[in-house]
């Protein structure tokens, strides 16, 4: 059963030079604006208890489709099904620095839907794995980026979702705690969660998942076995191959 299917999603944001040009579009009409595609007709879907591994590049459009999957933004066309309760695991998304560590696991958690009285139930073991110790109770806005990292992947395991969105996450903190982060992952998958990592790491994905798609520039090149995808996806980016010989090679994976 395919609990996320991404249909012909494409993508197209209105790009403006500074935003007076968006006033002097509205009031007097006009084309003041580039537009820009950041996805081009992209569909795949993801089956419930997959490892889905996207890989791409810087500017490839892995974040929009994050985006839209999590419903925080809208395709120009296409659509998106998801069936079960998402979960973003992205360093410091939804973490408010004028909060406290404690206020924001209280904060994000009642954002995914737990009660107050869930939260109680499961704040020791939070703030156990993110090693924060006394920093809990000092505003994120002092944290390191490791800090907010830890914070934000303690609250995301422990909430239990159908579905785990997780952005690159895994390549931030210490060796020590990014091992742990990948038990724990692990241990998530072997409960059967349906996992999306979306990484521009060929060797996370491969160790990691158990399908990947590649997406280039918005568009997308084509899906298989992790370890076949991420070779090919390697040599493209070391310029061993051009784009065109890298899509032959993925047609010649199916």
């Amino acid at each position: 059963m395919n609990v996320i299917e991404v249909k012909n999603v494409t993508k197209t944001y209105k790009l403006y030079d500074n935003e007076k040009d968006i006033l002097k579009e509205i009031v007097f009409g006009g084309k003041r604006h580039n537009n820009y595609t950041a996805l081009k007709n992209v569909s795949f879907n993801v089956k419930k208890g997959e490892t889905y591994g996207i890989l791409g590049g810087n500017g490839s459009g892995k974040s929009t489709i994050l985006n839209i999957i999590n419903g925080t933004t809208y395709p120009t066309s296409g659509c998106v099904n998801v069936k079960g309760t998402i979960s973003l695991l992205n360093v410091g998304a939804g973490i408010v620095g004028g909060y406290t560590g404690l206020q924001n696991i209280y904060y994000k958690c009642q954002l995914m839907g737990l009660t107050k009285d869930e939260v109680n139930k499961k704040l020791d073991s939070i703030i156990e794995f993110s090693e924060l110790g006394e920093f809990i109770n000092h505003k994120v806005s002092k944290y390191s980026s490791g800090m907010r990292s830890k914070l934000g992947f303690a609250i995301a395991i422990h909430i239990e979702p159908n579905i785990l969105i997780i952005d690159e996450a895994l390549a931030v903190g210490d060796s020590r705690f990014a091992k742990k982060c990948h038990n724990k992952m692990n241990e998530l998958k072997q409960k059967g969660i349906t996992i999306l990592y979306v990484s521009h790491s060929h060797s996370s994905v491969t160790k990691f998942c158990t399908k990947a798609c590649w997406i280039n520039k918005g568009e997308f090149i084509g899906e298989g076995d992790p370890k076949q995808i991420s070779a090919i996806y390697e040599k493209f980016m070391n310029d061993s191959i051009n784009l065109e010989e890298a899509k032959k090679l993925v047609k010649e994976i199916k």
